[in-house]
Order: C-alpha cells, then structure tokens, then sequence
C-alpha cells in the first residue's frame, strides 16, 4: 500500500494520468474527465473473474468481482454492472443444481411423489452422511468447552438423557450454519455454546446478497430437522419415550428459530422473499398453527405480518420459499408430535 505522504510527512498528490487533474488519496475516477484510477487493475481482475467464470470456478469468480468492485466508485455505470455479475454467481451459487462444482446438472425428473421420497429420504440420512464434518467442530477446544458447559447446566434442571440430546441437536443446527458458509467460500467459527441461550457461529466476510443469507440461514433449521427425525426414528424402533422428547424439543427450538425478526434463522429467510411470498410462508404458518395447536405459530404469524408490510422486501426465490414452507410442515408436526 502506498502512503499519500513523503518521508518528511509532506503530502503528496496524484494527478490524473488521462487529463492531470490532482486526485484525493483515496479517489477511485478522476473528478473532471472520470477516469477510472484502477483501470489496468480492473482489466487484470476482470478477465481473471471472466476466466474462473468460464472454467466453472464460481467462488473464485465471485472473489475476484469483489475485488473489481473495491476499486470503483459506487455510482458508476460499471460497479452497477459488476453488482449485477455478482448477484447471478450467488444465484448460481446457492443453487441446488449448481452448488457443488460450477457445472450445471440436469433438472429432476419423475412423478412428484418420489422427488418428494428422495428429498425426505435425503434429509434423514443428513446426519449420518456428514458424520465426518459433524465430528469437525467437536475437535475445537472453545466448542468442546462451552458444550460440555452448556451440557451441564441442563443435565442438573433435566437430566442427562434430555440434557445430552438438547446439546447434540443444537450442535448439528449450528454445523448446518458452518457447512453453508463453507459452501460458500467462507471461513466459519466453530459453534461456541452459551447456557441459557443457545449457540452461535461467526463468520468474517459479510453476506451481502440475500439469497445467500438465506442460505445460510435455514442451513441450521434444516439440518436441525435432519436431527429431529433421526430421533423420531429411533423413538420408533426403540419405543423410548426420551428419544420422542427430544424430538419434540429438536421441533420446537428449530421452529422458534424460524421467527423472522432479530437476527434469527427466519429473519434470514425472509431477506430473500418477496410480499407475495412472505404472504405464502404466513399463511402456511396459520394452516400449521390450525392442524397442531402449537400457541407458538402465532407469534410466528404476527412477526411475518409484521415483515410482511415493512417496506423491505426480497428480491424473491422459489428455492427459500420451498425451504421455508417445508421447515415450517416437518418442525410443526414434529413439535406436537409428543408432548414433552
């Protein structure tokens, strides 16, 4: 990095080199003829992001358009345009057909009955297909250390049994968090538990576009009722009523995070929707509240209605919507399913 000043502590100047115009020591375009003062920079980086764009390296090409747009004036033509690139690679992206590698798949095909069987088949086998990133986090000596404190602090109000599976559920939920920014190209914390609150993940680089925030988002949810279901599962092979309590409390807790107001997992999802369907995801929410009598859906209702007139609103995205309306029937029956 160069310093707007000599060895002396003089300031120096820059002068445009397009018209000789003296430029401040941050200016990005030359106030009299707007030239752009990165512009051989720009070109590098534009046609590094055009390559990994081609080559299918989508993370990459995203990283190098946010660099492009760090050194552009933010009402130029050309950061309007490299937003617009960088809003389609995130689109790309968060994409279930597009997420993995860059490389387009075909779409699914067949009755919608068995796509429904492979999704719900998919989530149930969630837990046990990522046992290997699962066991990550439990490498980490803070997550350890505040889990087995957190543990503790409900196994003297609960229990052990009730206590070690609140801990475990809440521990996938936040790995769905982690496994989703690592998706993305980010560099999660691990999750770092506090007793009678929950837990959270930190991450650096700031998610700016509203799909991925709501990718990330419902990433715990929906990892969380992978867990629920595993243990409503084994409450039926087994007919213990502990493992049909801690599905019931796996229900509830994800169910709440689905509110969408401060800062939880639902406030996340709603940044990607439309009024139209935000209007949809509270509607499902009252047809869940009618068939379960679960009181807690209500203030799930009143926060979305709440949301739902504020003047921001999403750009819209079917692929949230779905996952919301899906969290929102799995969470609500598996909540009731057996009361605690």
């Amino acid at each position: 990095m160069t310093s707007p000043f000599d060895a002396a502590g003089a300031r120096t100047s820059r002068a445009c080199a397009q018209c000789g115009t003296e430029l401040a020591a941050r200016a990005l375009a030359c106030p009299a003829c707007h030239t752009l003062v990165h512009a051989d920079r720009l070109k590098l980086v534009a046609a590094r992001a055009e390559q990994a764009t081609r080559e299918g390296r989508l993370h990459d090409a995203r990283a190098a358009w946010d660099e492009a747009l760090a050194l552009l004036p933010a009402d130029s033509q050309q950061h309007a345009a490299i937003s617009a690139r960088v809003a389609e690679l995130a689109k790309r992206i968060t994409d279930a057909s597009d997420l993995g590698d860059g490389a387009p798949k075909p779409a699914h095909e067949g009755p919608w009955y068995k796509r429904w069987a492979g999704g719900i088949g998919a989530l149930l086998l969630l837990v046990l297909t990522k046992g290997k990133f699962l066991l990550l986090g439990l490498t980490k000596l803070p997550t350890f250390a505040s889990m087995f404190a957190f543990f503790g602090v409900y196994w003297a109000a609960f229990g052990w049994p009730l206590a070690l599976g609140l801990v475990v559920s809440i521990y996938i939920h936040e790995m769905g968090h982690v496994y989703a920014i690592v998706r993305l190209g980010g560099k999660p914390s691990a999750p770092m538990f506090i007793p009678g609150i929950g837990a959270f993940v930190s991450y650096s680089r700031r998610i700016t576009d509203p799909r991925e925030d709501a990718y990330v988002g419902l990433a715990g949810p929906i990892w969380g009722a992978g867990a629920g279901l595993a243990a409503f599962g084994i409450a039926k092979w087994t007919g213990a009523d502990i493992w049909y309590a801690i599905a019931a409390l796996t229900g509830m807790l994800n169910l709440f995070n689905l509110l969408p107001a401060f800062g939880l997992d639902g406030s996340h999802g709603f940044t990607a929707l439309s009024r139209a369907q935000r209007l949809a995801v509270v509607a499902a929410m009252g047809a869940a509240l009618w068939l379960s009598g679960f009181k807690l859906i209500a203030l799930l209702i009143a926060v979305g209605l709440w949301r739902i007139v504020q003047r921001e609103q999403g750009p819209g995205d079917a692929r949230t919507l779905a996952n919301f309306l899906g969290l929102i029937a799995v969470l609500s029956w598996m909540a009731t399913r057996h009361a605690l």
